[in-house]
């Protein structure tokens, strides 16, 4: 067996996350359900996708849309049952699909038999499964901590006289991750799961596990201090560091554990999602350094506020090499929790319509080419823009609390545009969707994308074929060129399976020149617009994309 033949499938998987809500309707209730995506799956598998990650569909009152778990080995109704999991999985397997299952293992319901035990008294069998907390001396919280939902990371117990840690919403009391009952406990979800033939698990906010015991007070932010990327600007959670319950040392001396588990299933994947941290990208690179930790993590880094300039992104990438030296990073533009892909990014300004899909092609290339795993969200392949909806259209607890200081998470979590043909776009049979589906959104449905060479599906199908069968994009070194004008370049692989990918990040046409990134005679694959070469320079159109390829490509 070659390297390549035994390097593990998730090194450079290409990811496609489901939010189950969203994506098909098959009962006609107006959400969408496991039998929808088990329809949809040769859609998944035809884009060129290795894996699906499913949001969670286990059973829960949906006070977070299944972020809330009262049963973690149960399927929730509105979703379908085990036998339709267990179909959609061997459906999934068929079409050579690995399935990724969202495990929500910081926090439970606060309806989960084992927080109702847990509250009942201070020395029930669970009573320490769960962080609780005598209150202050003026009978107030234990400390100053936030959710990162808003208010108090504390809600008060008039049964155990205590208040309980939530760090996301009231409903949402959080494990005590240092009790290794707990712990034990989530190793035999996992491993119920794995019998059931998952091949992984996506860790939603995995850096919040542990709590700082001490239960000291998180410092105000210094004015010299910025907020992390993407954090937004008018969210309070920001206005202190928020050490006590995020990325705390003690985690990853657990993640062990996970691993282990992992490894007994030969061919599992663990994805951690980081979130809040400072610093993301330095914090997911704990979460993967070495062989006993998670396999891969992804985080914001992509999700910011910061412009799209080729020096930024230069930058970005050079950090996530030093950091990253075996490409355990997923890289994804966007997931159920940000705005739009197409919301963001390019300075937030409007282009002519030909530039718009140049743009949209070139960041399809450059996630398709850039080294390691990597994630689309539902809808991003299309160019979905982000729904502008009404308060009264909200859904999101997060968005409804923080309203209008702060983005909620409904706007990229409308339905998924199948045809322009039907109503809701195909997603749904219903007289009303849980949320609406835009107007806008219908001129980009699958059907009127499908088969036309210029859509961005087909750019994305075309890229991700490309990927596959390009040795370079898997697993092949990155080496960074200087930055030229608005120009990005860097090379993947080496000796004659080299290939060079250059991106304008201008809207104006630009050049870049050829002699520090390949010889003479190189083949020039346009990737975004009408990209040529013309003696010793590379021409590329506003927002162009291209890849040098062929002999002059070897070092």
């Amino acid at each position: 067996m070659s390297a390549a033949d035994a390097r593990a499938w998730w090194r450079d998987a290409v990811i496609y996350q489901v939010y189950p809500r969203s994506f098909q309707d098959s009962g006609g209730d107006g959400v969408g359900d496991l039998a929808g995506i088990r329809r949809r799956l040769p859609y998944i598998a035809d884009l060129g996708a290795d894996a699906v990650w499913i949001s969670p569909f286990v059973r829960s009152p949906m006070k977070d849309f299944g972020y809330d778990v009262s049963d973690f080995r149960a399927i929730e109704p509105m979703f379908g049952d085990m036998a339709a999991f267990d179909a959609l999985v061997a459906d999934a397997h068929a079409l050579g699909l690995k399935v990724l299952m969202d495990q929500v293992w910081n926090h439970t319901s606060d309806r989960h038999p084992w927080f109702v035990e847990s509250r009942a008294s201070r020395d029930n069998p669970r009573a320490d499964w769960y962080v609780w907390a005598d209150p202050a001396a003026d009978g107030g919280p234990p400390n100053n901590w936030r959710s990162a939902f808003g208010g108090s990371a504390w809600t008060f117990d008039p049964g155990r006289r205590q208040y309980y840690l939530h760090n996301f919403l009231a409903e949402q009391p959080d494990l005590d991750w240092h009790n290794p009952e707990v712990r034990a406990a989530m190793i035999a979800i996992g491993r119920f799961w794995l019998e059931r033939g998952v091949d992984g698990f996506r860790l939603d906010v995995v850096n919040f596990y542990a709590h700082d015991r001490s239960l000291a007070d998180n410092p105000p932010r210094p004015p010299d201090v910025p907020r992390p990327a993407g954090a937004g600007r008018g969210d309070p959670y920001f206005d202190h560091i928020n050490r006590g319950t995020v990325c705390r040392p003690e985690t990853l001396a657990m993640l062990g554990e996970l691993r282990a588990l992992a490894d007994a299933y030969p061919g599992t994947v663990l994805l951690g999602e980081v979130s809040s941290a400072e610093d993301s990208l330095a914090a997911a690179a704990d979460y993967v350094a070495g062989d006993g930790r998670l396999h891969l993590a992804y985080n914001s880094a992509l999700v910011t506020d910061e412009p799209f300039t080729a020096e930024g992104l230069h930058a970005l990438i050079a950090r996530a090499q030093a950091l990253f030296p075996d490409h355990r990073l997923c890289w994804t533009f966007g997931t159920h929790d940000f705005p739009r892909l197409k919301g963001r990014w390019a300075e937030h300004a409007r282009h002519a319509e030909a530039l718009e899909r140049r743009r949209d092609a070139l960041l399809a290339a450059l996630l398709a080419t850039l080294p390691g795993a990597c994630c689309i969200y539902q809808g991003d392949e299309l160019g979905l823009p982000q729904a502008q909806l009404a308060f009264e259209q909200l859904r999101d607890p997060f968005g409804i609390a923080n309203w209008p200081h702060v983005l909620g998470r409904d706007g990229c979590r409308t339905p998924m545009p199948w045809t322009d043909a039907a109503p809701h776009g195909g997603f749904s049979s219903a007289p009303q969707t849980w949320l609406p589906m835009p107007a806008e959104h219908l001129a980009l449905a699958v059907s009127r994308q499908q088969g036309d060479p210029g859509s961005l599906l087909e750019t994305y199908r075309g890229l991700l074929r490309w990927r596959r069968r390009t040795p370079a994009l898997r697993g092949g070194a990155l080496r960074l060129f200087p930055v030229q004008g608005p120009v990005l370049a860097f090379a993947r692989g080496s000796g004659r399976g080299r290939v060079v990918c250059a991106f304008n990040l201008s809207p104006e046409a630009a050049t870049r020149g050829l002699e520090a990134m390949a010889a003479g005679g190189t083949h020039c694959r346009a990737l975004a617009g009408d990209c040529r070469i013309e003696g010793d320079v590379l021409v590329l159109p506003g927002f162009g994309a291209a890849v040098l390829e062929g002999s002059g490509c070897e070092e």
